[in-house]
């Protein structure tokens, strides 16, 4: 298929399934509000213009011509005046006249009926709930998503299959520095036991020494521990089963450490031992990982996008640097949803790439994407939900304070009075997000070098 077309479906692919998981979100929003008894009037994606909605019952549904994101409209978001119990007072100064807008445009469309069912006179634990419902939603989604990526498709891990076969032996000294046999014409070089033995590139192997192979670090652990030992070996080759004899030979390999991974000393070399070899390399692919994997795999994603969002100031003054500057991005740094998209059409047009890996990878970014909504919205900043939450747990703190000074009832917390600082917050979200889209258009993160 035409590289142009692929990119445009994997760009397709995420941007539907951010949309799906923005819509999502807001549902983790609705239901506990529609369960709680609040009145909705409206539950849109997107922002600006409507597009398109319907009615059901009390609720409008629609969708909006900016997809920068969605929200759930809900009656008596902030309670009335608390001096006098109505909606507004004489205005003293700018800020406060930006909390009684906002009041009245809360309470525009509360009616009589709905004694009972405003947002502001819920307990502190159903506004919470419902606050913490979109954050709580991409969570599941991204669990969804990490589980079809690592129970579905599986992680890149070297498998039994022969990728390579070294032609000749070439010799490790001590601390990683070769030495000994360099000769690598094939013509006169001495054969390792696996080109000697006519392993060839694309075989299986599924015995070795009488026993089933079922693992690359298995069959790894086996041939170093066989050196000078001749021992049978089994290979899958087409439809066939082959047979042969091999005697590994005894030579300074690097020392494995966790994962397989060579352990190298403080001087950047490597460490070496002495330890049986045949001379194969791995054919790496897909390998299926166990339910049991997929929540310590979510555990460390939520980790790392924390990571950022803790550094996020600093990390966004890095991105303007580097969009304004020869200086390059940081690929761990964040990006926007251009970037997301770029990714994924990058990734969706990588024909060399099998098509299985890159509808891997695609999963993978709607698993990362909806985790990092979840944490960002867990900030305790209006007008994110953390804030909301914040909000609430306060208003639960100070009445537990006042009924432990045996004083009156303090009410409601007026969330209003913090819109100023919501302004402010919204404002910077929006530099923000513009500067990463810019950075992402003229200098955007390379990931595949």
């Amino acid at each position: 298929m035409n590289p142009t077309v692929l990119f445009i479906l994997g760009v397709v692919f995420v941007a539907v399934g951010i949309a799906v998981s923005i819509a999502l979100h807001e549902v983790g929003h609705l239901l506990p509000a529609k369960l709680f008894n609040v009145r909705v009037t409206r539950y849109m994606i997107g922002f600006g213009p409507t597009l398109f909605s319907f009615r059901r019952g009390e609720t409008e549904y629609g969708v909006k011509a900016l997809p920068l994101g969605g929200y759930v409209a809900m009656v008596g978001m902030y309670p009335p005046n608390a001096k006098d119990g109505s909606v507004r007072q004489s205005s003293t100064g700018m800020f406060q006249s930006l909390a009684e807008a906002a009041r009245d445009q809360a309470h525009e469309e509360v009616r009589p009926e709905d004694h009972g069912r405003l947002f502001y006179q819920l307990p502190v634990w159903k506004k919470a709930v419902i606050m913490l419902g979109g954050p709580a939603m991409n969570i599941i989604l991204g669990v969804l998503f990490t589980a079809i990526l690592l129970m579905g498709f599986g992680t890149p891990q070297p498998t039994t299959q022969i990728a390579n076969v070294s032609a000749c032996m070439v010799t490790q000294g001590g601390a990683g520095q070769t030495g000994g046999n360099q000769n690598t014409d094939p013509a006169t070089c001495t054969k390792t036991p696996a080109a000697a033995a006519g392993f060839r590139p694309g075989d299986t192997i599924v015995a070795f020494d009488g026993r089933k192979v079922t693992g690359w670090d298995q069959l790894t652990s086996w041939i170093r521990a066989s050196a000078g030992r001749e021992v049978e070996v089994t290979v899958k080759r087409g439809d066939a089963e082959v047979t042969t004899k091999v005697t590994p030979v005894l030579t300074q390999r690097p020392v494995l450490g966790a994962g397989g991974q060579p352990v190298k000393n403080a001087n950047g070399t490597y460490q070496t031992t002495q330890a049986g070899f045949l001379g194969i390399g791995p054919q790496q692919g897909l390998v299926p990982q166990p339910a049991s994997s997929v929540l310590p795999a979510v555990g460390e994603n939520i980790a790392q996008v924390t990571g950022v969002v803790v550094n996020l100031p600093a990390r966004v003054v890095a991105v303007g640097q580097a969009a304004f500057s020869s200086a390059p991005r940081d690929p761990n740094g964040p990006i926007s949803v251009v970037g997301v998209g770029r990714v994924a059409g990058e990734v969706a047009s990588m024909e060399d790439v099998p098509v299985q890996a890159r509808l891997a990878t695609l999963v993978g970014i709607l698993a990362g994407v909806n985790l990092a909504l979840a944490v960002f919205n867990l900030v305790p900043l209006l007008p994110l939900d953390g804030g909301h939450v914040a909000g609430a747990l306060y208003e639960g703190v100070r009445r537990r304070v006042a009924a432990w000074r045996r004083r009156p009832d303090p009410g409601p917390f007026d969330i209003a009075k913090l819109l100023p600082l919501t302004y402010v917050v919204a404002s910077v979200l929006l530099v923000m997000s513009a500067l990463l889209i810019y950075a992402d258009i003229v200098k955007p993160v390379n990931l595949f070098g």
